[in-house]
């Protein structure tokens, strides 16, 4: 990162997201993702949900050992702890794993059992927007998976951005993709996913909020199914 980068304000930060997210709306998800490493460095991470590491793979060709950060909220299928330790075995990556300052056994002795049921949102404030809140403050730059065909809600997820709530430069490198892009690119990289994606799965989340989706049925429709609910606050 250069020292300009170091010393930028927040403003200076937007300012340089924002032209960039222009200038980068044509570019490949590699050449996206070469800029992010060029201006930020080290400074930079990756964010992962292992439903695949399509985005690891991805960042890992432009930095290797780059840092890639996965949220272990204790609710996960034992498929995505597996994806993670595998993604740690055989790529050039540094995982780092992140967990909520309570354990599932702490929190539903504070706010009783199944808090995901009675209040989601306040699940994932505390299992998940809070925890990557604190991992990312090491971070001016981070990237994710984020794709506009995935649901209304990110159609308009721009390239390069800026996330207000954390004031950091956000990333998304593949959000022009397409399912086919994703798909013909962990073929052709032999690409390590998350099994439940082959058993009836389109986004893989926590187990207790996460169903597979019916035909016809966008990505995220298994998600949060029967709520209003459609984001978990990592990204709105």
């Amino acid at each position: 990162m250069t020292t300009a980068q170091k010393d930028s304000t927040p403003e200076e930060l937007k300012a340089l997201a924002e032209q960039a997210g222009r200038d980068l709306e044509d570019a490949s998800a590699l050449e996206i993702l070469q800029w992010a490493v060029d201006t930020f460095g080290t400074a930079f991470c990756v964010t992962s949900s292992m439903e695949d590491a399509v985005v690891a793979h991805l960042a890992s060709r432009v930095l290797k050992g780059v840092d890639v950060v996965f949220l272990d909220t204790g609710y996960h299928f034992p498929e995505t702890i597996g994806t993670r330790d595998a993604v740690e075995a055989v790529m050039d990556v540094n995982v780092i794993t992140l967990t909520p300052k309570q354990t599932v056994a702490e929190q539903d002795a504070q706010y009783g059992p199944k808090l995901h049921d009675r209040d989601p949102d306040l699940c994932c404030a505390l299992r998940k927007v809070k925890p990557l809140e604190e991992g990312l403050k090491g971070y001016r730059a981070w990237a994710t998976g984020l794709r506009r065909d995935e649901s209304p809600t990110r159609a308009n997820t721009p390239v390069v951005g800026w996330d207000e709530k954390r004031q950091k430069v956000k990333i998304s490198p593949i959000a022009r993709w397409t399912q086919d892009d994703v798909d013909t690119y962990i073929t052709e990289h032999g690409v390590l996913t998350n099994p439940l994606l082959m058993d009836g799965y389109a986004s893989v989340g926590c187990a207790p909020c996460t169903r597979r989706v019916l035909q016809g049925e966008d990505a995220r429709a298994g998600r949060w199914a029967g709520r209003a609910k459609t984001e978990c606050g990592l990204h709105g």
